[in-house]
This record gives C-alpha cells, sequence and structure tokens, in this order.
C-alpha cells in the first residue's frame, strides 16, 4: 500500500468512499480535495466491459473537450509544400519533413502531438520505434494521419484527446484542471463519456460502462453514478 501525506489524509475524510456521487457533485468534491501547490490534472478513469484481449472489442477514439485540458499542446507536422504552410498557419509549433525525422533520430522529443499527411507516412514509419514507444506515432484512427492538418492543429490547441483501452479494460483521460470552474469540468466529463458510449463495439456484450471514478493528480478517487449517463 502506497504512504499518503497528511493533506491527503485530510482531503479523504471529506469523501463518502462508499457512495456513488452524481457528475456535479463528484467534480466539486475532485476540486476540494485538490490541495497541493501546483494546479493539478483532473482525471477519469472508466472500467469497460469489454474484453481487452479481442481486437473487435478494442475502444480507441478522440474527443475534443469542450474546454479543452488546460494544457496547450506543443503539435509537430510532417508535411511538405503547400501542407506544409497550412499547418504553420494553423498554429502548429514545428513543421518539416526530413530535417524533423533526422533531429528525432538524435533523440529530441520536444513536443506532444505528432501529425503527418498520408504521403509522409512512408517517411514517418522509419521512427515507428521511436515515436511509438513514447505513444506519439501518428494514426488515423486518432485522426493525425490527414491531409487536412489545419483541422487537425486546431483541433489538438483547442483540446483534443485520445483515449485508448488498455490490457486491465480500462481508459483513462484528462479532463482539465483543478482550478477549472465545476461547470467546465462537468462538461468536459459529459463529452468524454458520451464519446466512450459512440465507441461501443459491436462485439461488446452485456453491462458496457462498469465503473468509473474522477481524481485530481495527488487527491483520492471519487465514486461515479454511471446511471447518469445511461
Amino acid at each position: 500500500m502506497p504512504k499518503h501525506g497528511k493533506k491527503y489524509a485530510e482531503a479523504v475524510k471529506g469523501i463518502d468512499q462508499e457512495a456513488f456521487y452524481e457528475p456535479m457533485d463528484a467534480v466539486t468534491a475532485v476540486k476540494k480535495a485538490a490541495t497541493a501547490k501546483f494546479d493539478e490534472t483532473v482525471e477519469v478513469a472508466v472500467r469497460l466491459g469489454v474484453d481487452a484481449k479481442k481486437q473487435d472489442q478494442a475502444v480507441r477514439g478522440v474527443v475534443v473537450l469542450p474546454h479543452g485540458t488546460g494544457k496547450t499542446k506543443r503539435v509537430l507536422v510532417f508535411a511538405k509544400g503547400e501542407k506544409a504552410k497550412e499547418a504553420e498557419q494553423a498554429g502548429a509549433d514545428f513543421v518539416g519533413d526530413a530535417d524533423l525525422i533526422n533531429k528525432i533520430q538524435q533523440g529530441w522529443f520536444e513536443f506532444d502531438v505528432c501529425v503527418a499527411t498520408p504521403d509522409m507516412m512512408s517517411e514517418v514509419g522509419k521512427l515507428g520505434r521511436l515515436l511509438g514507444g513514447k505513444g506519439l506515432m501518428p494514426n488515423p484512427k486518432a485522426g493525425t494521419v490527414t491531409f487536412d492538418v489545419s483541422k487537425a492543429v486546431q483541433e489538438i490547441k483547442a483540446g483534443k484527446i485520445e483515449y485508448r483501452l488498455d490490457k486491465a479494460g480500462q481508459i483513462h483521460a484528462p479532463i482539465g484542471k483543478a482550478s477549472f470552474g465545476e461547470q467546465q469540468l462537468g462538461e468536459n466529463l459529459r463529452a468524454l463519456i458520451d464519446a466512450l458510449v459512440r465507441s461501443k463495439p459491436a462485439a461488446a456484450k452485456g453491462l458496457y460502462l462498469k465503473s468509473a471514478a474522477v481524481s485530481s493528480t495527488m487527491g483520492p478517487s471519487v465514486k461515479l453514478n454511471l446511471q447518469s449517463f445511461r
């Protein structure tokens, strides 16, 4: 069992560990329990009723949170010619082709998201091991392999996040910062859960949304009443 400090112990006292909170009550409790000296990230963990080992029950997708995540992501775009100019105009932090590939091969990773045009993927594929190991490889399912680089960059900057089922059958995703208003966190939470519901695999049987909890980086988790979303 991990050891927790006095602040955590104090925060736990204000949360009923056996209760299932309504969404807005949950974000209120999480905000109150976020007492760290930095602006903690608020995260959601959802356990889904799918078999993570079966390919036809994989859950993966993207959602643009209405109020963003509270973090401005550094976007790198692999593109040439007009598409490179388009990416720059959309606000991409780094744009290039062979020059960026060489830089990454030398160990540079000062970015958070990669976007690539389809015609660049044969070259970007050389970085498969480097980018894949850090979860940065562009992927069509995540909307990061596209000729519409302008839209991709703007959505990422606006708060688009990717969610993906892990081996334990869970989804973990950020929905903002503890400094966000309750309404903002509540709407971001709703957007994420709605996206997960839309992503339900046809092969999944029985109860899909099994359990969920919200927590801040350093705070205790608060169980969600999922009936509100069903």
